[in-house]
């Protein structure tokens, strides 16, 4: 009897195991060995399933219910949500060894778990089964890291539009190669600036030095926002290569060009070897290309910077930025935001039709993530026309839920893959164009909020329907008294 029981609750293990895309495909022979070594937990609606510091100790597929993680020092604002049809927990190569904070099942919650001892051997059995774990596990990595964010106030952005992106990356990236370069600029000029104080320069040296290096400086840097001629500039940095060269400074070609960039001519050339002198002023050259160069390096930081400051102020709105995470929001309003985003994007060819509800409520949710949904299923639409079509928004009342209708006039969605869009990783853009993650970012969202999501396609006509209750379930537990799982 107990061997007929071992193999019901086998085959019922594999049964469940087999509703994951990442097991789906397994042989039955490795189906089995999993199951031989999985068991499955039950817990009650706000029933304990970890606190903090425990350790991580099982791989868990989630069948039934929702469990949150929240830290002590934020218990309102759940850091991680694993609902019905995720995998969570220990996984293979993972670093994550505790309960960063407690897990609590907020619904009646089933479960079924493998024990990372057996992960050595899962690692040599099934590869492809390990590969797929592990990117799961990126993703996890790249949630968490997202909830993290929240926590210090800057809450990622969510999926911007192509264009705002590369508006953000490039003042970034320049701000960045204009610091590396910046510090080695610093141990240049140091290294100039020691050789200069061996020799016994004057007063009226070291006071002529500094003069023109800073007016040099200066005019280096009032001249950055502006398109020089490039005649005019080709011809002073040819002159002034001559001069350096007729001079004798090494590398004159190297430096030529920065002091050309700051309208250096021969005339101050020749008045500023009058004032240094013949005997410091190859090292006096040079510290006054590096000078100019770092003037023109800071400039460049503060340009970029400021590019950046003005870009994040206007998505701050957006973003739901220094706002609590849980808050009433106006869905009509950030669906209007969001539309902002893409406003490059869609003034290509696309029409917005509107039909919102005028008297539909608030709803209590995370404002910043529910953009997200917004922003990824716009953003696909816009890919599904090819930029030119019809988008049409439609929010309106549903006994105790808001309902959001998102339809575009693009190519469709093929019937044989609509159930597995969420799927994350799963994508139909070619490669390079698309992670699969946006959908299944915009699947778990709505499961977060405890919403639902639908959609319906044809050629010509893709919509997708989302649900969203107008008041968010209680994660707290019914009793103070915490139960151990």
């Amino acid at each position: 009897m107990a061997d007929t029981e071992k193999a019901t609750q086998i085959e019922h293990i594999i049964s469940e195991v087999k509703k994951f895309s990442v097991f789906a495909d397994l042989s039955e022979e490795d189906l089995h060995w999993l199951a031989e070594r999985m068991d499955e937990v039950t817990l009650a609606q706000g029933e304990l399933y970890a606190k903090q510091g425990d350790s991580v100790d099982y791989l868990t597929l989630m069948m039934e219910g929702e469990v949150q993680f929240s830290q002590l020092n934020a218990p309102g604002s759940p850091v991680f949500v694993v609902v019905a049809g995720e995998i969570a927990g220990r996984l293979p190569f993972s670093r994550l060894k505790t309960f960063k904070g407690t897990a609590r099942a907020v619904m009646p919650t089933r479960a079924i778990r493998l024990h990372r001892q057996y992960f050595p051997e899962l690692v040599q059995r099934m590869p492809l089964l390990t590969e797929r774990l592990v990117a799961l596990m990126s993703d996890r990595i790249r949630e968490m890291t997202r909830f993290e964010t929240q926590q210090e106030k800057l809450m990622a952005l969510g999926k911007l539009s192509a264009g705002l992106a590369h508006e953000l990356n490039n003042p970034a990236a320049a701000a960045s190669r204009a610091a590396q370069s910046l510090m080695g600029a610093f141990q240049e000029i140091r290294d100039v600036s020691l050789r200069l104080l061996k020799h016994a320069s004057t007063e009226e040296q070291r006071a002529g030095l500094f003069d023109f290096e800073m007016k040099a400086g200066k005019s280096y840097a009032a001249e950055m926002g502006k398109t020089p001629d490039p005649l005019e500039l080709s011809d002073r940095e040819e002159r002034v290569a001559d001069w350096l060269e007729k001079h004798d400074i090494p590398d004159s070609w190297k430096i030529a060009a920065t002091l050309a960039e700051g309208c250096v001519d021969e005339p101050q050339l020749e008045k500023f070897v009058g004032i240094v002198g013949p005997e410091i002023l190859s090292d006096a050259i040079r510290r006054v290309a590096v000078i100019i160069n770092m003037f023109g390096l800071i400039q460049e930081i503060e340009n970029s910077t400021k590019r950046i400051s003005d870009l994040v102020g206007a998505v701050k709105r957006y973003s739901y930025m220094d706002q609590m995470a849980l808050q009433e929001v106006d869905i009509r309003e950030d669906i209007d935001n969001t539309l902002k985003i893409f406003g490059h994007r869609l003034k290509a060819g696309v029409t917005i039709v509107r039909d919102y509800d005028p008297a539909l409520p608030k709803v209590t949710a995370y404002g910043g993530e529910l953009n997200q949904v917004w922003t990824n299923i716009i953003d696909n639409a816009i890919d599904a026309m090819k930029g030119k079509g019809e988008l049409r928004i439609k929010t309106c009342k549903e006994l105790d839920y808001a309902r959001v209708e998102i339809e575009d006039t693009g190519s469709g969605i093929p019937k044989e893959i609509q159930s597995r869009i969420f799927d994350p990783f799963f994508t139909t853009k070619r490669i390079g164009e698309g992670t699969g993650l946006g959908l299944d970012a915009v699947g778990r969202i709505v499961r977060r909020h405890h919403g639902i999501i639908e959609v319906e396609s044809e050629p010509g006509k893709t919509c997708f329907s989302i649900r969203l209750p107008f008041k968010q379930p209680s994660s707290q537990p019914e009793e103070s008294e915490e139960v151990p799982a």
